[in-house]
This record gives C-alpha cells, structure tokens and sequence, in this order.
C-alpha cells in the first residue's frame, strides 16, 4: 500500500529527516510512504515551479491507496490550505484518509484564541468575529471538512498535544494513524 504524506512539514530546513522518518515507520507496518517532495511518478510539464509542484503532488495523490494528513495548525488556528486540499482531493477519489494533529484544543478554541479577542456573542449564542462571520463552534478538532471527511472515510482524526518545540517533529499521532491503516486493510 502506498500512502502519501501530507503536511506542511515540506517547509521545514530537515523536510528530509522527516520524510525518512515518516517513511520508515510506514516501512515498518508494509507499507510504502510517499513524501509531496519525493520526485513525481510523471515529470509535469509547466512552465512554473510551483505549477511543476502542485501537479507533482496530485500525479503521487493518484498513485496511492490512501493518505496521511498533518493537520497540526498552520500559521493560524487552523490546517495548512495545502494539506486540507490534499485530503479532499484524495477523499474525493474515494480513497481511505486519516489525520493526526499535535495541537491541543478544539478549532473554536484556537479560532477564539487566533482572534485576540475581536468576537462577541450573538444573540443566539454563537460566537461571531469583527467581519459579522460565525466562528464554528463544533468542538471538532479543526474545520468540520476536514474532521468529516476523516470519520466518513472510517479514518481517524488522532489528536497528540505536544510541547510547541516538537509540534512538527513527534511522530506519535503519524504512527497510531499508520497503524489504524494498517488495521483498516487487513
């Protein structure tokens, strides 16, 4: 099974390590991980890097059985965009999808927190920010797509709150998503 590994970790200066790392621990339960900056099953012909990049990282989405998604905040309370597309892309083939997020706390929370302040209540209770726009209030663990499209897909969402200095770097909530795959193929 080929699975491919989603996440804004591809931002980061040891992108590599994390690969392998990711890599392995799918090695680790037969299957085989696939990492966005992993060189594409097709060379895309664009005349841009980044549309060479997105058309990269779709050629491996259609080559794997299923994905993995970081959905650990991102520059905001929420999902790296990039991820969050990834995982709709790959629910939309119909094809098993997980996530795992090193963030404590639920979306309304960090979206509050993310906010400083600038909401109020409505009338009917809901929290609403400086623009008139409702904060979703779920208790999910990010945006309902993406916890949505996770639980239909009969993945799991595995929330592990880490200290801020590991929270692109523990492996811990990659590797019970990893292993609830494998559960799921069996």
């Amino acid at each position: 099974m080929r699975v491919y590994l989603a996440g804004p970790e591809v931002f980061l200066a040891d992108r590599d390590d994390i690969a392998e790392a990711k890599k392995a621990i799918c090695a680790e339960y037969g299957m085989s991980g696939v990492f966005p900056t992993d060189p594409a099953p097709v060379t895309p012909q664009a005349d841009t890097d980044w549309m060479r990049i997105y058309l990269g990282n779709e050629a491996h989405i259609h080559g794997c059985d299923a994905l993995i998604a970081n959905l650990t905040p991102f520059r905001g309370a929420s999902a790296d965009p990039g991820t969050a597309y990834e995982l709709g892309f790959m629910r939309a083939l119909g094809r098993p999808v997980l996530g795992y997020s090193n963030a404590a706390g639920s979306f309304t929370m960090r979206s509050l927190t993310h906010l400083r302040g600038a909401v109020h209540r409505r009338a009917n209770g809901a929290w609403e920010d400086a623009d008139g726009m409702e904060v979703e209030d779920f208790g999910l663990t990010d945006n309902l797509m993406l916890d949505g499209g996770i639980a239909a897909a009969g993945g799991v969402l595995v929330v592990n709150p880490v200290a801020e200095a590991a929270r692109w770097r523990d492996l811990t909530g990659f590797t019970r998503c990893v292993a609830h795959l494998a559960g799921m193929t069996k």
